[in-house]
């Protein structure tokens, strides 16, 4: 019973890393793709402001996780870190340099130097959640054996649906970051931009449901153990309520 609070506990912490966690990394990657020095600042604008408070915080949850995960599960902490650290590197490296650049760009000297950091941050905020994809499909997926270092390092990761799950994790962090601007720009007085995040919201939030549904047969190959969970019983019920939702939020969008 102490086994399964905890899970419940880290899974809490799990989901609150990928909603607001994730809007954080979504917001970088809509500042890729704002469009040029000028025609994208009144874009890049509202996410800065909007990121402002909270650009770091986020990341509280990730931290909470992993020490809940290696206080109560030491074994599977160790098999998982040992067998995945390529990924985690990953992850560390480019939270760091999305946090410097994001801190740093203000205060750039030169448009150039603006230019360079801003690329930092955006490239980041897609490789950081692609790499936490990857470790999540990798462990769903069984790809992680028991033991230390019990795994292929590489296959752990670079597999077909590790890198799917990457995939979708870009681009479910871009959806739930266009559904937070939305509110942010529209609180703000700026409709034309609330408008231009409506319109990613829903061509996000449409991609993110057809990848899922995408998914299934690729899960069915590669990971049939939760492919087996999400289409019996009470997952399946969990499918079905996921997709009702789905469906709700793009309509009240």
């Amino acid at each position: 019973m102490t086994q399964q609070l905890v899970l419940a506990v880290m899974l809490l912490g799990v989901t609150l890393y990928a909603v607001l966690g994730g809007a954080d990394f979504g917001a970088g990657i809509w500042d890729l793709t704002a469009g040029s020095a000028t025609g994208g600042a009144r874009m890049r604008g509202v996410i800065e402001r909007s990121m402002g408070p909270v650009w770091e915080a986020n990341h509280v949850w990730l931290i909470f996780v992993l020490v809940v995960c290696w206080t109560a599960f030491p074994s599977f902490f160790g098999s998982a870190m040992s067998s995945l650290w390529i990924p985690m590197a990953i992850i560390a490296f480019g939270i760091i340099l999305r946090g410097s650049a994001f801190a740093l760009r203000g205060q750039a000297a030169t448009i150039n130097e603006a230019r360079a950091l801003g690329a930092i941050f955006a490239l980041s905020s897609v490789i950081v959640p692609f790499a936490l994809g990857t470790v999540a499909g990798g462990i769903a997926s069984g790809q992680v054996a028991y033991g230390n270092a019990a795994s292929d390092v590489w296959s752990a990761f670079l597999n077909p649906f590790s890198i799917f799950v990457g995939v979708l994790a870009v681009v479910f962090c871009a959806y739930l970051a266009a559904i937070f601007l939305v509110g942010d720009a529209t609180r703000m007085g700026d409709q034309e931009i609330a408008e231009a995040f409506r319109k990613r919201a829903l061509i996000s939030g449409s991609l993110a449901g057809l990848l899922a549904i995408a998914g299934l047969p690729i899960a069915k190959l590669h990971a049939s153990y939760l492919y087996d969970g999400l289409t019996s019983g009470m997952g399946l019920v969990c499918v079905i309520v996921s997709a009702l939702a789905g469906i709700a939020t793009l309509a009240m969008i």
